[in-house]
């Protein structure tokens, strides 16, 4: 197969957008879309497209890995070689040869500089400085491109987002962080438009039920922990929020007298409500109580501040140092601020308690794949199975769509409904002619 379009061959193997040893298989998917179009040159190209995907389809002798390579292998080959180095990158018309970008270590600091600008997480920032150094490897290292002088143009950012999904077999979650991370980095960064993307060869995955814990479960896992690790993952497990939004949250937003929390800057930047759990009140009371006077020791030795989000230090100079304003689960030392520089106590670690949480799956004999968002999984499952409403248990855990939250009615369904299995049926009928 090997002189099957040698040239798209050869132009895949040089970007190292597929395994060596597949490039050939690709070649022949191509060879085959294009015979087949060639009979329908009436129809838009789109069309000729998914007309010849539905018929490979309908192969049943062919398996899905090879359905997936040959829909690959016709995007590259229309979207990738025959469109290549004719991308427009900006309305002005100038051509990539024409721009020259600044050095890495000046995007880099761009990059932080404007996303600090809008308030985004600091994870973001590390996460799309990490993007967009991975881009630059791919660049340098395999199309052999110098950054400054030979400037990457929207085919190499499809190239890139096509061997991620590709050779790398990344996620599709993966796929569209790497893909943000780029839209940010030239529309914000390098001010110039990436127009046509929308051919990429995207990372596929099919719909999965969460993993989701039996109440006998979570209460196993619970047993394990030590005492300073046990209050966090109560709270986890009893309200239904994610790690981050737990390890984020102030003392204000605990209201022991209504029994809730107010989740501040969610997923989506949106505030909700949910339940404080009764089984905890006292030893949160209690947690604050020690953790008050870790802050007014702080306070004694001239520290005592915390980051406040969206430049509320600007307006409000004081609040950094009142109770208020403070974590409810502090980090155990100071820290220096990344961004400010200052002294601060932060936050725990959200790694530390994932650790915890894994650990605890393991001493409980757990051997499902559960980390700390099985917990949200199982809390949203076990209230339903509990006869709360569908759209009482969206808003607790805050999502968009109520179509987001009957992912779970699929696990209750699973979990309370499933059928006999005939092997049972027969083994049962089996004992009762015995006992006769």
């Amino acid at each position: 197969m090997n002189n099957i379009l040698p040239e798209f061959q050869k132009f895949i193997a040089q970007r190292k957008l597929a395994p060596e040893n597949q490039i050939p298989f690709y070649a022949n998917w191509a060879s085959r879309f294009l015979r087949f179009s060639n009979t329908r040159q009436d129809k838009p190209l789109d069309l000729r497209i998914q007309m010849f995907l539905d018929v490979l389809k309908k192969d049943k002798k062919l398996q899905d890995w090879q359905f997936e390579q040959a829909d690959n292998a016709v995007k590259l080959y229309i979207h990738h070689f025959l469109s290549d180095n004719t991308s427009v990158l900006s309305p002005d018309a100038e051509t990539a040869a024409e721009i020259k970008y600044p050095d890495v270590t000046t995007v880099k600091e761009k990059i932080r500089e404007i996303l600090r600008i809008k308030h985004y997480a600091y994870s973001t920032e590390r996460s799309y400085i990490d993007w967009f150094l991975r881009f630059h490897t791919y660049l340098t290292g395999i199309k052999n491109k110098d950054w400054q002088t030979q400037s990457a143009d929207e085919a190499d950012v499809r190239d890139f987002l096509s061997h991620l999904a590709i050779k790398q077999k990344v996620s599709s979650s993966t796929q569209n962080q790497a893909f943000n991370a780029l839209l940010f980095l030239f529309r914000e960064v390098l001010k110039i438009d990436l127009h046509d993307l929308g051919n990429t060869v995207r990372a596929k995955r099919g719909p999965k039920l969460p993993v989701v814990l039996t109440q006998d479960e979570v209460r196993s896992l619970l047993e394990q922990l030590k005492e300073k690790d046990s209050l966090l993952v109560h709270i986890l497990y009893g309200t239904g929020m994610r790690l981050m939004e737990v390890v984020r949250l102030r003392v204000q937003d605990i209201d022991f007298g209504l029994n809730s929390i107010i989740v501040r800057a969610g997923k989506g930047d949106k505030d909700r409500m949910t339940v404080l759990p009764d089984a905890v009140k006292n030893k949160l009371k209690e947690h604050m109580a020690a953790v008050k006077k870790i802050h007014e020791q702080d306070l004694d030795k001239g520290f005592g501040e915390v980051y406040l989000p969206e430049a509320l230090d600007r307006k409000y100079p004081n609040a950094a140092r009142e109770w208020r304003w403070q974590y409810v689960f502090p980090s155990a030392a100071l820290s220096v601020d990344p961004r400010s520089g200052k002294v601060r106590r932060h936050h725990i670690s959200p790694s530390s308690i994932q650790k915890v949480v894994a650990d605890a799956v393991r001493k409980a004999g757990i051997h499902k794949h559960a980390t700390v968002h099985t917990l949200r999984h199982s809390f949203a499952t076990h209230l339903l199975m509990s006869g709360v409403n569908i759209r009482e248990v969206q808003e607790l855990l805050g999502h968009k769509n109520v179509e987001t939250t009957m992912i779970y009615t699929h696990v209750l369904r699973n979990m309370s409904k499933a059928p006999i299995s005939p092997l049972d049926t027969l083994l049962a009928d089996k004992d009762k002619k015995n006992r006769i």
